[in-house]
């Protein structure tokens, strides 16, 4: 298991790599601007659907992933 200090460095380089270094900053300085319930939040994730397509999706993430390491 990865250390606080590396999932969140981990988390920083995802960010950045996606939106940018401007917009990473902005994306964070939103969510700690909001009240974010987690519990609340995962209740809805996934509601409605099956447990197939949540394994579909969580495939395709993965695939989403290992396409980025091989970059």
């Amino acid at each position: 298991m990865r250390t606080d200090s590396e999932i969140k460095m981990h988390g920083y380089e995802v960010l950045n790599r996606y939106l940018g270094m401007v917009e990473a900053e902005k994306f964070i300085s939103l969510v700690l601007r909001e009240k974010f319930d987690y519990t609340k939040w995962r209740e809805n994730l996934f509601k409605g659907l099956s447990g197939k397509e949540i394994s579909s999706r969580a495939m395709d993430f993965q695939k989403e992933i290992e396409n980025l390491k091989e970059k």
